[in-house]
């Protein structure tokens, strides 16, 4: 819902709408600044805060509506495209604007491939990340002017992109376990889940990769990340 949005209610005052947003970034310092250029744009809003991945996973799953996920690529728990992967399978219908100090115009298109709403670099001055952050909440995608979101992926990259996207949300997590070098034991310990449970996940990746292995898996999927995301050992 777009700022000052909202139909008049009748025989009554009409406040501004309360927004809902969570900051995911592992740095305080530039949590604070996003929360100040978020802060600037309403009188109301709440504004949840995430230094890893799982802070932010249970802050969107304590309830209610979330209008906007500000989301840096690299925090604990996530790695490359992982969580903005996640994110996209469980919170379809949430946008996300993802925010980084990695600026390579690759990066900002495997973002939006990913399906992000937006871009915002991390050198971005204040007045201006509002105007991004406006304009999402309005229905409309940012990304920085000077660069070309034209230019097309390789066909074997495109091909493992369609591929990544077919993965449910507990197997996008499963597959960032993989990547951490984790075995069938920690991952179900961590997800609270049995270890047949895990492997019949990790079965289910291998086959929508098209790979053989959990070490090929997490190669095919390093192949689009430019290097964000390590490979597993063995």
């Amino acid at each position: 819902m777009p700022p000052g949005g909202g139909a008049p209610g009748q025989g009554r005052a009409v406040s501004e709408p309360t927004y809902r947003l969570v900051i995911a970034d592992d740095h305080p310092l530039f949590r604070g600044a996003l929360r100040e250029a978020v802060a600037g744009l309403f009188d109301r809003a709440a504004i949840g805060e995430a230094g890893s991945f799982d802070e932010m996973s249970t802050l969107l799953d304590e309830g209610g509506d979330v209008d906007l996920i500000l989301l840096d690529l690299s925090m604990p728990g996530a790695r490359g495209f992982s969580g903005l992967m996640y994110l996209r399978a469980q919170y379809p219908s949430v946008p996300v604007v993802v925010v980084s100090a990695n600026d390579d115009p690759a990066v900002i298109r495997r973002c939006m491939d990913f399906g992000a709403s937006g871009f915002i670099p991390k050198t971005l001055g204040i007045e201006a990340m509002r105007d991004a952050i406006n304009r999402v909440l309005g229905g409309g995608v940012w990304t920085p002017p000077d660069v070309d979101l034209t230019a097309a992926a390789d066909a074997a990259s495109a091909a493992m992109l369609a591929r990544l996207a077919t993965l449910t949300p507990q197997q996008v997590r499963v597959l960032m376990m993989l990547s951490e070098g984790k075995l069938n034991k920690q991952i179900a310990f961590e997800l609270s889940v049995s270890e047949a449970t895990v492997k019949a996940h990790v079965s289910a990746i291998l086959q929508k990769l098209g790979v053989d292995s959990r070490t090929q898996a997490v190669i095919a999927a390093s192949k689009i990340e430019q290097g964000q995301w390590p490979q597993a050992a063995g």
